[in-house]
């Protein structure tokens, strides 16, 4: 009998850990969870579509481009391109800003059946005319036509190039 109690022993032990690690109810069965368990594990937050644009990029923006002339608003509800006459100017409700790669802050939208969208980047750029240097390149698309230029938050002039 003696090499039996150690076993028994053993045995009870094992039992006991397994009925520790599992709760059960005055029946036997597996306990229902507490309470104030939630029913689920909770599920991960949700990554967004997109990225959301850096501040930067936000409140009104101005852009300027030369060969050909044109200049560029932002604001909050509207966008507005324009050119030297004849061409009329073409605004358009602001459709929010969006990303583009993770690197461009773009706002694209239809303007009277032409795409119209304007993309800027954080980088130093130069107008080609003077000597100022502006915070972001700026790209402008109507339909079919590209245009090229500088950008800046309203407000903040320009700084002199190589200060």
């Amino acid at each position: 009998m003696r090499h039996g109690l150690p076993w028994t022993l053993a045995g009870v032990v094992t039992a006991l850990m397994l009925v520790a690690c599992q709760p059960q109810s005055p029946d036997g069965k597996a306990a229902p969870p507490p309470a104030d368990a939630p029913d689920e594990a909770p599920e991960p937050p949700e990554e967004p579509d997109e990225p959301a644009p850096p501040k930067e990029f936000t409140g009104d923006l101005d852009a300027r481009g030369t060969e050909p002339f044109w200049a560029l608003e932002i604001r909050p509800d509207k966008i507005t391109f324009t050119r030297p006459d004849p061409e009329p100017p073409v605004v358009a409700p602001n459709p929010g800003v969006g990303v583009d790669d993770g690197q461009h802050a773009v706002w694209s939208t239809t303007q009277d059946g032409r795409t119209f969208m304007v993309s800027l980047a954080h980088e130093d750029c130069s107008d080609g005319m003077s000597d100022l240097m502006y915070p972001y390149l700026a790209v402008v698309t109507l339909g079919d036509q590209t245009f090229r230029g500088c950008a800046f938050k309203t407000g903040q002039q320009p700084r002199e190039g190589g200060k």
